[in-house]
């Protein structure tokens, strides 16, 4: 018994010790890492841990719900697809044709209302946020400086910063993107509950506006930008010129970094489904326009899909751009492998959720589930010509 009492008291004092360190040394957010993250099981955010902070939600309005198209769900998934399906797992993964929802298959418990987190597919709808604030005249236009907002940024280089330069990844900022390390700067910026604090201590330390390279603290930079010109949360401004327009059928949930004040984890972290996912490729898709409203300048939008430098063809403004197999695309891509998937010459839009992305290697830009998800699609909406030739 003694034994035992001794133990927990020295248990108790070690304890009392590494938290207190932890806020000496200022890595106190791990606090909250360990408690929503690392105690499930996970080493890295997961597609439900919106339950575990705080959220604003993204109102809905009248829903507009997809056309089901006659031959739905009539050509079933692949023996490839099927198999990367498992392998990856996925969780929903939807093909809408010619504006129907023509292939529509749900794993693991997940149907078409349920929430899972965007990851950095939310990296997009910043961007038609701030060319929403654009059109409105909230803001100037991409080259606007972002000392206009923040005249406090710190960096050799922020004055030159435009909000353009932090859509198209050429911002210049102290970040790096290590999602698995628990003390880098994208893991404080996950767990941190003072947000902008924490955006607003980096510097803009190389020269922006001269190449590509993926830093998710210029969308967050971006979208307290945004909040400045507006004068309103991001997902009030994202529900009053998107959502609620576009008819989502359910509403979204953006995370924050704290409750009920703070401020949304802009680069990531918007909960909604597939189905609602889908409405901002439908939206580009369509050049902006939504049955008959322009949401989105339609010049706003080619540039969005326009690759910004000659070197990195795959980036453009809060978008990404590859071709396969000679089909020229745009999507939205997320962490674990959330992709909305545009391909205007043949109408297509593709969405896969998932717990799991496909490999990445430092010679292609594209995961390589990207060209599972597209083949795929189309091998089987090549069957479904090959049935439909011949029934006639």
């Amino acid at each position: 018994m003694k034994f035992l009492i001794k133990f927990f008291k020295w248990f108790a004092i070690i304890l009392v010790s590494i938290i207190v360190l932890m806020y000496i040394f200022n890595v106190d957010y791990l606090l909250r890492a360990v408690r929503t993250i690392y105690f499930k099981g996970y080493t890295t955010a997961f597609l439900e841990d919106y339950k575990e902070f705080p959220n604003r939600e993204i109102k809905k309005g009248i829903a507009q719900p997809w056309a089901i198209a006659t031959d739905y769900n009539s050509i079933p998934a692949t023996e490839v697809l099927s198999k990367n399906h498992k392998e990856l797992q996925t969780i929903a993964y939807l093909i809408i044709k010619n504006d129907s929802i023509w292939h529509e298959s749900y794993f693991d418990g997940f149907d078409k209302n349920s929430k899972t987190n965007s990851f950095s597919m939310a990296k997009s709808v910043v961007t038609m946020a701030m060319g929403k604030a654009i059109m409105e005249g909230k803001m100037k236009s991409l080259d606007q400086k972002v000392t206009d907002f923040f005249p406090e940024l710190k960096g050799k280089y922020a004055k030159e910063v435009t909000i353009g330069d932090l859509s198209s990844m050429a911002s210049g900022l102290s970040w790096d993107e290590k999602y698995y390390s628990p003390f880098s700067i994208v893991t404080r910026a996950y767990f941190d509950d003072n947000l902008k604090d924490v955006i607003l201590g980096l510097d803009i330390k190389e020269k922006p506006g001269q190449s590509f390279k993926y830093l998710s603290g210029a969308t967050q930079l971006l979208a307290m930008c945004i909040e400045k010109a507006t004068g309103e949360h991001l997902s009030d401004y994202v529900s009053k010129h998107f959502w609620q327009p576009m008819g989502a059928e359910n509403e979204a949930l953006w995370q924050l970094d704290e409750a009920p004040d703070g401020i949304e984890k802009a680069y990531c972290c918007i909960a909604s489904n597939a189905r609602d996912f889908a409405r901002f490729g439908k939206l580009y898709l369509n050049d902006g326009k939504w049955n008959g409203q322009q949401l989105l300048d339609s010049t706003f939008v080619r540039k969005c899909i326009t690759p910004r430098f000659e070197k990195s063809p795959e980036y453009g403004y809060g978008w990404w751009m590859h071709e396969i197999k000679g089909k020229k695309l745009f999507y939205m891509r997320g962490h674990l492998g959330q992709f909305v998937i545009v391909i205007p010459e043949d109408d297509l839009i593709i969405v896969r959720l998932g717990h799991l992305k496909g490999l990445q290697t430092k010679t292609d830009p594209h995961s390589n589930d990207l060209y599972i998800y597209v083949e795929e699609a189309y091998n089987m909406l090549a069957q479904r010509d090959k049935k439909n030739n011949t029934l006639h």
